[in-house]
Protein backbone atom coordinates (compact mmCIF):
# COMPACT_ATOMS: atom_id res chain seq x y z
CA UNK A 1 0.00 0.00 0.00
CA UNK A 2 1.81 3.35 -1.31
CA UNK A 3 0.57 6.69 -0.13
CA UNK A 4 1.42 10.27 -1.53
CA UNK A 5 4.42 11.74 0.15
CA UNK A 6 4.72 15.04 0.53
CA UNK A 7 7.10 17.29 0.74
CA UNK A 8 7.28 20.92 2.30
CA UNK A 9 10.85 22.82 1.40
CA UNK A 10 11.97 26.19 2.89
CA UNK A 11 15.05 27.91 2.19
CA UNK A 12 17.13 25.30 4.52
CA UNK A 13 14.94 23.40 5.96
CA UNK A 14 11.92 20.77 4.95
CA UNK A 15 10.37 17.47 5.15
CA UNK A 16 8.62 14.68 3.86
CA UNK A 17 5.34 13.51 5.47
CA UNK A 18 2.35 10.86 4.55
CA UNK A 19 -0.78 11.07 6.63
CA UNK A 20 -2.26 7.38 6.38
CA UNK A 21 -5.43 7.04 8.80
CA UNK A 22 -5.29 10.33 10.05
CA UNK A 23 -1.65 9.34 11.65
CA UNK A 24 1.26 11.55 10.38
CA UNK A 25 4.95 10.12 9.88
CA UNK A 26 7.75 12.60 8.54
CA UNK A 27 11.22 12.97 8.30
CA UNK A 28 13.00 16.17 8.34
CA UNK A 29 16.25 17.05 6.70
CA UNK A 30 18.11 20.15 6.03
CA UNK A 31 19.89 21.67 3.36
CA UNK A 32 23.11 22.59 2.21
CA UNK A 33 24.08 21.87 -1.28
CA UNK A 34 22.55 18.37 -0.34
CA UNK A 35 19.46 16.88 1.61
CA UNK A 36 20.56 16.14 5.27
CA UNK A 37 18.26 13.56 6.68
CA UNK A 38 18.01 14.37 10.72
CA UNK A 39 15.07 12.89 11.34
CA UNK A 40 12.62 10.18 10.94
CA UNK A 41 9.18 9.71 12.97
CA UNK A 42 7.04 6.82 12.49
CA UNK A 43 4.04 6.71 15.01
CA UNK A 44 3.36 3.22 16.46
CA UNK A 45 0.24 2.66 14.50
CA UNK A 46 1.57 3.32 11.29
CA UNK A 47 4.62 1.11 11.73
CA UNK A 48 5.45 -2.43 9.98
CA UNK A 49 3.91 -0.78 6.62
CA UNK A 50 6.77 0.66 5.03
CA UNK A 51 5.83 4.57 5.57
CA UNK A 52 9.53 5.31 7.00
CA UNK A 53 10.99 3.22 3.74
CA UNK A 54 8.73 5.21 1.48
CA UNK A 55 9.45 8.50 3.00
CA UNK A 56 13.38 8.02 2.57
CA UNK A 57 12.79 6.32 -1.19
CA UNK A 58 11.32 10.17 -1.86
CA UNK A 59 13.65 11.51 -0.81
CA UNK A 60 16.43 9.38 -3.05
CA UNK A 61 14.71 9.71 -5.99
CA UNK A 62 14.39 14.12 -5.22
CA UNK A 63 18.21 14.31 -4.87
CA UNK A 64 18.49 12.05 -8.24
CA UNK A 65 16.05 14.41 -10.01
CA UNK A 66 17.90 17.70 -8.59
CA UNK A 67 21.35 16.00 -8.86
CA UNK A 68 22.39 16.38 -5.21
CA UNK A 69 23.78 13.99 -2.48
CA UNK A 70 22.22 12.66 0.88
CA UNK A 71 23.73 12.28 4.28
CA UNK A 72 21.84 10.63 6.12
CA UNK A 73 22.31 11.57 10.06
CA UNK A 74 19.40 9.78 11.31
CA UNK A 75 19.97 6.26 12.15
CA UNK A 76 16.93 4.97 10.68
CA UNK A 77 16.94 6.67 6.75
CA UNK A 78 21.52 5.51 7.38
CA UNK A 79 19.71 1.82 7.42
CA UNK A 80 17.33 2.43 5.08
CA UNK A 81 19.78 3.81 2.38
CA UNK A 82 22.54 1.22 3.40
CA UNK A 83 20.01 -1.48 3.11
CA UNK A 84 19.11 -0.85 -0.66
CA UNK A 85 22.15 -1.30 -2.75
CA UNK A 86 19.94 0.62 -5.86
CA UNK A 87 20.19 4.01 -3.47
CA UNK A 88 23.89 3.88 -2.86
CA UNK A 89 24.11 6.24 -5.65
CA UNK A 90 22.90 9.47 -3.85
CA UNK A 91 24.75 8.81 -0.38
CA UNK A 92 27.50 11.60 -0.10
CA UNK A 93 30.67 9.68 0.00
Amino acid sequence: MSQEVEREDGASKGRYRIVVDGHEAEMTYSRAGQIIIDHTDVPAALRGRKIGEQLVRQAVEDARREGITIIPLCPFAKAQIERHAEWQDVLRK
